[in-house]
C-alpha cells in the first residue's frame, strides 16, 4: 500500500494540480499593504519617543533652571536631604616678618548617616574610638541617632587618621561614614606670643587674645551644601545653586617680632623665678612708631593646649592687670614741670629726712639726713620727698591734664579685648595728699602698655602715638591692607623731652639707681620703680607687697627702642634697677643688634645731681 504524497513546497499542492505560471494573484498588493503599515507604525513610534524625550528635557530645564532654588529648598525638607556646613578657612596670624603664630592646616571631619550605621554601630564606634581616642559610647549614640541622616562624629581629624578610619571601615564592609574638609587651628610657636594671639575653642571660634578680638574677621563665612545620600551612602548632589561656597577669613600681620618676643619671654621668666615674683610683664616698643615689638607675660601657656594651664595665665596681664606705677611715674611729673617752665634740670631742692603733710608722713625709700639735690638728682636718686616739693609748683588741674595727655586713665586702643584703662581720679577729687602721692606714682593705676607708651613719649621728642599691635590685614592672595594710621598727640616740647632724657641718663650711670641697665656702647635713659601694692583683703598698703619696675630706652641720643619691665610682688632680689634692669638690658641689646642700630656717637651728659 502506497503512502500519500507530501505537499510540494515549491508548488504549494499535493494533489497534482498544474502549477500556475508567473506570480500568484494578489501577492504584490498584500506586500504593499504590510510595508505601508510598518512605515506608519515607525512614524508613530518616533513621534512618541520624541514626545517623551521632550517632556523629560522640559522637566530637566524646569528643575535645574527655572525652579532650581525652589527645588533646592524642597530638597532640604526631604528625608535624606541635609544641609552640611562647609567650614571657611580661618585667617592666619603672622608676626611682622610673616612668620605664622597661628594658622589653619588641612584636616577632616568624620560624619555619618545613622540610617545606615545604626545596625553596625558597635563595630564602627570601636574602630573610630581606638584610632582617634574619642569616647566610644558617645560615638555609639551618634551612630544610632534617630530621625536624621546626618551627624558629626569627630571634628578636626588629621587627614592621615581620617583616611585610615575610612579604609578600615571599607575593608570590613561598614558603610555610612564619610569625611569632609574641616581645617585645624595650630600654633607653631607654642608659648611664644600665646598671651597675645590667644586660642580657639572646639568650635573653631576665638576665645582669647587676638583670636577673640578679631574673631569675625579671622573666621570668614562658612558655606553650606545641601546633600542627599542614596541607599549605599553615596552623596547625590542637587542643583548647582545648592552649594554656597565658604569665604576664607582675613589674616592679621602683627607688629610683634617673634625672635624678640621669644627672648623677652625667656628673660622675663628667669627674672620672675629668681625673684620669686607672682608674675611679670615686659613690653618693648619702637619709639619712632609705637609699634609693639614684644609683649611678654609670665606665667604663660601653650596656645595649642590652653586647658593644660590655669585660666589666670591665659590672658594678657600687660593690658588686663593694673598696678600703681611707683617711681617710674616721676619722669612724667618731671616732664610736666620742665615743659611748663616751672623747673630746670639744675633747679635746687632741699630734701629733708621726712615730709609731714596734713597728718601724713612722706618718706624716701632710703634713709638720709638733709639733702641738697638738683632736679636731676631728685630723679637720679628717686626721691619721693624731692618730687613732692618740686610738684608744689604745679596745680592739681594742670598736673592731671599732663598725666591724661600721656595716656593715663584711658585705654590705649591696642586692639585686644579686656583692656583696663587704669585709674586717674578727676582733679576736682584731689586733696593735697593725692597731689603729693600721684606726683611720685601712688594713688593712681596703669596697665603696662599705658605706662610704656607714656615713657616712650619722652623718647619720641614729646609726641605720643597710640601704640599698635596689628600692622594690617592679610587678604587671601597675600596682599596686606595696612591699618589706619595711629593717633598722634604732642604732650610736651621737644626741648623739654631732651632735658628729661638727659636727666634719665643719670639713673643708669654708675652712681644712679640702675647701673645694671647700662648697655655697652649705647647711651641709656631709664627710671626705676618701686610701688606698694594694696592688699585686696584689707584695702590698705600694709601686707600688700610691692611692684618692682624699670622703664628705659636706647640709644638716648637718638631713641629707637623702649623696654618696660614689671615684677609683681617679688619675695627676693633687690629693687627695680637690680631686678628689672638686667631684663631691660638683655631685651633692648638684642633689639639694637637685630635692627642694626649704630652705637651712640657721643658720651652721656654729666649733669650735677647735688649742689
Amino acid at each position: 500500500m502506497s503512502r500519500p504524497s507530501r505537499p510540494d513546497r515549491r508548488t504549494g499542492s499535493g494533489r497534482g494540480r498544474p502549477a500556475a505560471r508567473g506570480r500568484p494573484p494578489g501577492r504584490g498588493s498584500r506586500r504593499r499593504i504590510r510595508l505601508a503599515a510598518s512605515r506608519f507604525r515607525l512614524r508613530v513610534g518616533l513621534v512618541l519617543v520624541i514626545f517623551v524625550f521632550s517632556m523629560f528635557a522640559g522637566r530637566l530645564v524646569q528643575i535645574q533652571g527655572v525652579d532650581a532654588h525652589a527645588y533646592d529648598a524642597k530638597a532640604d525638607r526631604l528625608d535624606g536631604a541635609e544641609s552640611v556646613t562647609l567650614t571657611a578657612p580661618r585667617g592666619a596670624i603672622l608676626d611682622r616678618e610673616g612668620t605664622p603664630l597661628a594658622k589653619s592646616v588641612d584636616a577632616d571631619m568624620l560624619v555619618a548617616d545613622p540610617t545606615m550605621t545604626k545596625d553596625d554601630a558597635p563595630e564602627i564606634a570601636a574602630i573610630i574610638s581606638r584610632r582617634l581616642d574619642v569616647n566610644y559610647f558617645e560615638l555609639l549614640e551618634l551612630l544610632r541617632k534617630p530621625d536624621t541622616r546626618f551627624v558629626y562624629l569627630v571634628r578636626r581629624v588629621l587627614p592621615v587618621n581620617a583616611e585610615w578610619v575610612l579604609n578600615r571601615l571599607e575593608k570590613q564592609d561598614l558603610a555610612g561614614v564619610y569625611s569632609r574638609d574641616d581645617p585645624l587651628r595650630v600654633y607653631p610657636a607654642g608659648e611664644i606670643g600665646a598671651n597675645i594671639v590667644g586660642f580657639v575653642g572646639s568650635d573653631g571660634r576665638g576665645l582669647a587674645g587676638l583670636e577673640y578680638a578679631f574673631d569675625s574677621r579671622l573666621d570668614g563665612e562658612d558655606g553650606h551644601e545641601a546633600v542627599v545620600t542614596d541607599a549605599t551612602g553615596t552623596r547625590i548632589p542637587l542643583a548647582e545653586s545648592s552649594i554656597e561656597e565658604p569665604v576664607p577669613g582675613t589674616g592679621l600681620q602683627l607688629t610683634i617680632d617673634r625672635d624678640l618676643q621669644w627672648l623677652a619671654q625667656r628673660r622675663l621668666a628667669g627674672a620672675v623665678e629668681s625673684t620669686r615674683s607672682e608674675s611679670g610683664v615686659a613690653v618693648t616698643l619702637d619709639t619712632k612708631t609705637f609699634e609693639v615689638l614684644a609683649l611678654a607675660d609670665y606665667p604663660t601657656f601653650d596656645a595649642g593646649d590652653p586647658l593644660d594651664s590655669p585660666e589666670a595665665d591665659r590672658g594678657s596681664r600687660a593690658i588686663q592687670d593694673v598696678f600703681e606705677p611707683g617711681s617710674v611715674q616721676k619722669v612724667l611729673t618731671a616732664s610736666a614741670l620742665l615743659d611748663a617752665g616751672l623747673v630746670t634740670p639744675q633747679t635746687k631742692i632741699n630734701v629733708p629726712p621726712q615730709l609731714r603733710r596734713g597728718g601724713h608722713t612722706i618718706n624716701d625709700w632710703f634713709g638720709h639726713g638733709n639733702l641738697r639735690l638738683t632736679m636731676t638728682g631728685v630723679l637720679a636718686q628717686s626721691s619721693n620727698i624731692g618730687t613732692v616739693l618740686a610738684a608744689e609748683e604745679m596745680s592739681s588741674r594742670r598736673l592731671h591734664a599732663y598725666l591724661s595727655a600721656f595716656g593715663l586713665g584711658r585705654e590705649t586702643g591696642i586692639g585686644m579685648k579686656g583692656e583696663t584703662k587704669g585709674l586717674l581720679p578727676p582733679a576736682d577729687d584731689w586733696r593735697q595728699i593725692n597731689h603729693d602721692t600721684m606726683a611720685f606714682g601712688q594713688g593712681l593705676s596703669v596697665n603696662a602698655v599705658q605706662m610704656a607708651a607714656a615713657v616712650a613719649t619722652i623718647a619720641n621728642g614729646g609726641v605720643r602715638i597710640d601704640p599698635t599691635l596689628v600692622k594690617g590685614e592679610v587678604d587671601e592672595d597675600g596682599s596686606i591692607t595696612p591699618t589706619d594710621p595711629p593717633g598722634r598727640t604732642r604732650v610736651m616740647s621737644a626741648s623739654a623731652a631732651r632735658d628729661v632724657t638727659r636727666m634719665m641718663e643719670m639713673v643708669t650711670a654708675e652712681n644712679g639707681t640702675a647701673p645694671m641697665a647700662a648697655i655697652p656702647g649705647y647711651r641709656v635713659a631709664g627710671k626705676t620703680g618701686t610701688a606698694q601694692r594694696v592688699d585686696p583683703e584689707t584695702g590698705s598698703y600694709a601686707g600688700g607687697g610691692f611692684t618692682l619696675s624699670f622703664g628705659g630706652f636706647a640709644p638716648a641720643d637718638d631713641p629707637r627702642f623702649l623696654t618696660y619691665v614689671i615684677l609683681h610682688n617679688p619675695k627676693a632680689g633687690g629693687g627695680g634697677g637690680s631686678s628689672g634692669g638686667p631684663v631691660f638690658r638683655d631685651i633692648t641689646s638684642y633689639a639694637l643688634q637685630k635692627y642694626a642700630v649704630p652705637p651712640s656717637g657721643s658720651k652721656p651728659p654729666n649733669l650735677k645731681t647735688t649742689w
